[in-house]
């Protein structure tokens, strides 16, 4: 019997095999997926260079934000504070200017933060500043 093989002896040797084959295709699968990552590196290098320029206009559109920021924080600084002058001088309540004032002076802050590139909270700021100074308004 030493001789012959039977179906006990011949089946481990088959699952070894196979699992041999099983992980050393699974190398290769591996090994494929290395290099179509290579290739892909070499694919996308030419993106660099295409959005290159791209870099420029994010800081044009960012400088524009910023003195968007500015011109319109100190306009409408300068018109809270005329409001509020002028106000002041009739016969409205004290109120009524000083909420002039107090939403000009948001809006002096939001054109330094603007000026300071935090244009999104210059934003918001500009919006509460003039909320108050039409919160304001409605006192009268």
């Amino acid at each position: 019997m030493r001789g012959s093989t039977t179906e006990s002896d011949v089946e481990p040797a088959t699952k070894e095999a196979a699992e041999g084959l099983e992980a050393a295709g699974g190398a290769e699968e591996r090994a494929g997926g290395a290099e179509e990552y290579a290739g892909a590196d070499e694919e996308y290098a030419g993106a660099d260079e295409e959005y290159a320029g791209g870099a420029e206009d994010y800081v044009t559109d960012a400088r524009r934000a910023r003195w968007a920021a500015v011109g319109t924080g100190t306009l409408l600084t300068c018109a809270g504070l005329a409001a509020a002058l002028l106000r002041s001088a009739g016969a409205a309540p004290a109120l009524v200017p000083a909420a002039y004032a107090v939403g000009a002076a948001v809006c002096a802050f939001a054109a330094v933060l603007g000026a300071k590139g935090r244009t999104r909270r210059a934003l918001w700021s500009l919006i509460a500043g003039t909320m108050i100074m039409a919160l304001g308004d409605q006192f009268d």
